[in-house]
């Protein structure tokens, strides 16, 4: 239910200025109403330069006069205009301190037109009945690490599409089932979706938001996106959210210059931008960016049930000099944005202390302590992008076979710092566009060659420490680069190729769901153990993942990234006994003696002899980028 009133009290305003009023949202923007008797709308907006504001709203035919508002104290402007109706369009017309007429829309909005429109619409908070208590019971923030966290990545404008609909864009219900549907069959856990805060330019995929409070109107309304996070939930999975708070775009009816001041944005012109972007930097050491920024991350845990904010751009807000040729000096010779941190400390404890939700960096810095506790010195996040795991294993994949034993050290450097934060090992849409190739075409060799190295590419991830994951299509090996402007090409998973290596990303899913010593592993180096990091001639590696006390319900891993077959491949093992075979990246192929061919395939029994460093070993046929993962110890009776 609406609170009585939306009016801004004495403690609104000092909260709100403090930079720590996480529910602003319920007062600011446009709330419908009752007052004396009479339905309408109460308008709130903060533009602290303002000369003059006035609401404009097409009931009342676009009229100035008809939404003066009152400045009501510390820069809030306030109007309950009678009549107006949920779905009216309105937007801000502020007369700015430096005399400029700007027409603006509303920061706080709910609801937004469809792109190139850019008026605010009326929408209620109230209206949805959810039925997901049982998931929202389940999933806190007090259990996520000790849970798999297999992430699907998601465009939901380039996921599907149906050219029946004006741009193609299925509605958020539609694709509710549909994905959730897809994301079950596959085994994912989680899905996280780019692009769903309001914006203006689709080439932008959502990272330049003008909406922060609005989900986009590209397909449906905010009742039908709840019926999206609602419907995966009550399938069983999670849902992330891309959140952006460290810039905002320069669209003429957003936030730069709201008041002709610089608001939103930082006054000193070292701060103020992002050149690289073309966008501006928000200010976080003002009072009234924090509110807003931290009460738009409480609006979308709490008023859609999100499970998780994935915040971009976090190395940006970590030092001054980002992206810029020149920068801010602090007094100390440091780079580090003081305020920006204090803010992304703040978010994070307020958001992991009242709501079951938390926060992920995507972060590329190598600024330490990002995924500890606040009250423990570190940044709060629950889990960090591993960038370097992804780029250093990705040149280790760009390169030929014949050279990999050079670059060696990329594909095993990363087990080094595996465990210094709560990592998730991305492979993302970053990584599929701008000529950077899709998935399956980074590796050199012919298309079975490719097709080879990125099947063992995912079982590396998969078994690697840290939780997981992957941007659509490339579970299924997508051949072209993404482009927001067109579905996947969904007809390659009839091919016999592609459908191989989604039947491989499939089973590497449940493996990863299955086995605990893999997604119980964070900052606990103890569940990893080199068995062969070394064997760079060959372009193989092998290891083990454990739980911390012993090796019950262990697992075997070999990576081959070379195009040469090892028959009689040894590989020393932890311990006596038999090593069954759970997986290999040839198990849906023809003649490979796979599950689908061979009910029950013999464990392997060790031989007593010298390999690696260890007393025992087992011996097995390597084939050509092949990667296997076997379970141990198996009891004889097994066999």
């Amino acid at each position: 239910m609406a609170e009585k009133t939306v009016s801004f009290s004495e403690l609104d305003r000092y909260l709100f200025h403090e930079g720590s009023h996480f529910k602003a949202y319920k007062k600011m923007g446009a709330h419908i109403r009752r007052e004396n008797g009479v339905s309408g709308v109460r308008f709130c907006i903060w533009a602290p330069e303002a000369k003059r504001v006035c609401v404009l709203c097409d009931r009342l035919g676009w009229d100035e006069f008809k939404g003066e508002m009152e400045r009501v104290g510390s820069g809030v402007w306030e109007v309950f205009i009678p009549g107006i109706r949920a779905s009216d369009k309105y937007r801000y017309m502020i007369v700015g301190c430096d005399g400029i007429t700007r027409f603006k829309a509303d920061p706080y909005a709910f609801r937004s037109e469809l792109r190139p429109a850019t008026a605010s619409i009326v929408c209620p908070l109230t209206g949805y009945k959810w039925n997901d208590r049982e998931f929202i019971t389940q999933n806190t923030n007090k259990n996520v690490l000790q849970k798999p966290m297999a992430i699907y990545e998601v465009h939901l404008g380039s996921w599907k599409r149906d050219m029946r609909y004006e741009d193609g864009f299925l509605n958020y219900r539609v694709l509710a089932d549909e994905l959730a549907q897809y994301i079950n069959y596959m085994g994912y856990t989680h899905v996280e979706l780019i692009g769903i805060c309001e914006y203006p330019f689709d080439g932008s995929w959502g990272y330049q938001v003008t909406g922060f409070f609005s989900p986009t109107s590209r397909y449906g309304t905010p009742n039908d996106f709840r019926y999206f996070v609602d419907k995966m939930h009550q399938c069983g999975i999670g849902v992330i959210l891309d959140w952006v708070p460290a810039h905002f775009p320069k669209d003429s009816f957003g936030l730069e210059k709201l008041d002709g001041g610089a608001t939103y944005e930082a006054l000193n012109p070292l701060l103020a931008e992002y050149p690289e972007w073309g966008t501006k930097a928000f200010d976080h050491s003002k009072g009234g960016v924090r509110s807003f920024l931290l009460s738009s991350a409480y609006y979308w845990v709490t008023e859609f049930h999100i499970d998780a904010l994935r915040v971009d751009a976090v190395a940006s807000m970590l030092h001054t000099s980002f992206g810029r040729s020149q920068w801010y000096v602090n007094e100390d010779g440091s780079t580090h944005n003081h305020a920006s941190i204090a803010f992304l400390k703040m978010v994070n404890k307020t958001i992991t202390k009242k709501t079951r939700a938390y926060l992920i960096a995507e972060d590329s810095s190598i600024e330490p302590g990002i995924t500890e506790e606040v009250d423990k010195g570190g940044m709060g996040f629950m889990f960090k992008w591993n960038m370097g795991w992804m780029n250093d294993t990705l040149k280790y994949i760009e390169t030929d076979p014949i050279y990999r034993h050079w670059d060696h050290g990329k594909l095993t450097h990363t087990a080094n710092y595996a465990f210094l934060e709560n990592f998730v090992l991305v492979l993302s849409h970053d990584e599929v566009v701008h000529l950077k190739k899709p998935m399956v075409k980074k590796a050199p060799g012919s298309i079975m060659d490719q097709m080879g190295t990125l099947k063992s590419l995912y079982a590396f991830q998969f078994t690697h420490p840290g939780k997981k994951l992957l941007f659509m299509g490339q579970d299924f090996g997508e051949d072209r680069e993404w482009d927001e402007n067109r579905e996947l090409n969904w007809g390659l998973t009839q091919d016999f190729g592609h459908r191989d290596i989604m039947q491989c990303v499939k089973n590497l899913l449940g493996i990863y769901r299955s086995y605990p010593v893999l997604h119980t592993d964070s900052k606990n180096p103890t569940t990893f153990e080199w068995i062969n990091s070394m064997d760079y001639d060959r372009n193989i590696i092998s290891y083990v993942r454990r739980n911390p006390w012993n090796y019950d319900n262990a697992l075997l891993v070999v990576c081959s990234f070379s195009p040469m077959q090892y028959n009689g491949y040894r590989c020393g093992v932890p311990l006596e006994g038999y090593y069954k075979r759970i997986f290999s990246t040839y198990d849906s192929l023809p003649g490979s003696g796979g599950p689908g061919e061979v009910a029950d395939i013999p464990p392997l029994c060790t031989l007593h002899e010298e390999c690696d460093g260890r007393e025992y070993c087992v011996s097995y046929d390597l084939r050509p980028f092949e990667s296997a993962i076997f379970e141990f110890p198996i009891k004889k009776t097994e066999e």
